[in-house]
């Protein structure tokens, strides 16, 4: 059944990401990076609106988004020192009190802390994506079960719950013929590798308990170099994939962290039919996802509009084919994203307000 016929009404979808002022004051469908968002929208009958979303206009931001059916949210964890400890709540009021008590928020916040956090590694880890992995609860659980693990298994990546942008990331091996002292490289653009004591890096990564609760501790991929395959999803549906050559955890050039030779390649975007990425695909859509949704208690409707599974090469298996780990799931802030996104991303949100449309009528 075709959902569109049952709107009975042009719906009012915002979206929102994070600004200031006097962009808040600027922005428009058609001057923000979201401009086919806003119009694969409106070529489905729906009316989108630009949200501008700071701390200082929180209740401005509040009293817009009460008058909507849905909103789109695009904002990281972490931007330039703010998080999104305010921003939470009034999404969740929203979802709880928008028109009709229908609203809905993509990714709603309790979804993301369920799927958009590193623990997701943790959780999922038994999937077909999974590897060697490691969550630490407490300082005290990190200063007594990571150091023997390090020692016996080899280069680990430890993650912080809460992050983007390689903060909060770091490659540690053990130095051999050094007891106790560690090299280290941080995840973040720019850094160079570290040797220190073991003790005081922990000590460095102890903060991470008090912002996201918890340490991930993955084993080190070593086909790092052949590049992240970005598998971006709109609800249960692959909507395209993304390559990049990263350059994240590997150590820089003798040129520096700054030249051209440390930066990342382009992302090379393909769409869902793209042919080296059907196994991928297959496994998402058939296996995968599913199970998150059963590991995670998530059903699909809660799924986010967009979202993306970010995946490092594994171990080749026995006949030779790629595997693919598990690296990180983006349900916060996924973009850029494919060319054929947008229209999935309209496809997805068009069912769904026709099947609160239902829902209501079934009252």
């Amino acid at each position: 059944m075709d959902t569109d016929q049952h709107i009975s009404r042009r719906s009012r979808i915002a979206i929102l990401w994070r600004g200031d002022a006097a962009s808040r004051q600027e922005a428009t469908a058609q001057n923000s990076r979201f401009v086919r968002v806003f119009e694969a929208l409106a070529a489905s009958g729906i009316d989108a609106f630009p949200v501008v979303y700071d701390e200082a206009v929180a209740d401005l931001v509040r009293d817009q988004l009460l008058t909507m059916d849905g909103v789109l949210v695009w904002v990281d964890p972490i931007h330039q020192g703010k998080t999104r400890a305010t921003l939470d709540p009034l999404l969740r009021e929203v979802a709880a009190k928008g028109p009709m008590k229908r609203s809905w928020v993509s990714a709603h916040p309790e979804i993301i802390l369920k799927m958009g956090v590193k623990d997701v590694l943790y959780r999922t880890r038994h999937l077909g994506w999974g590897a060697d992995t490691h969550r630490y609860a407490t300082a005290d659980a990190f200063r007594a079960e990571f150091p023997p693990r390090l020692r016996a298994a080899g280069p680990r990546v430890l993650k912080q719950n809460r992050g983007n942008g390689g903060q909060g990331v770091w490659k540690v091996e053990a130095l051999p013929n050094a007891d106790a002292t560690v090299r280290v490289l941080h995840a973040l653009r720019g850094s160079q590798p570290e040797e220190m004591p073991l003790e005081a890096f922990m000590a460095r990564c102890e903060p991470y308990f008090g912002w996201g609760g918890c340490i991930i501790d993955q084993a080190f991929q070593p086909r790092l170099p052949e590049g992240m395959i970005r598998c971006y999803v709109s609800g249960t549906k692959v909507a395209g994939f993304g390559h990049q050559l990263i350059k994240a955890l590997i150590p820089p050039p003798p040129e520096g962290p700054d030249s051209p030779q440390a930066q990342p390649g382009p992302r090379i975007m393909h769409g869902p039919d793209a042919a080296q990425f059907q196994t991928l695909r297959r496994l998402m859509e058939d296996e995968w996802i599913p199970q998150l949704m059963a590991t995670l208690a998530i059903d699909e409707a809660s799924l986010p509009v967009i979202w993306d599974a970010d995946f490092l090469y594994g171990p080749r298996d026995a006949d030779g084919a790629d595997t693919y780990v598990l690296c990180e799931i983006n349900a916060s802030s996924c973009f850029a994203i494919p060319d054929e996104a947008p229209a999935a991303i309209a496809r997805t949100v068009s069912d769904r307000i026709g099947r609160n449309m239902e829902s209501d009528a079934g009252r």
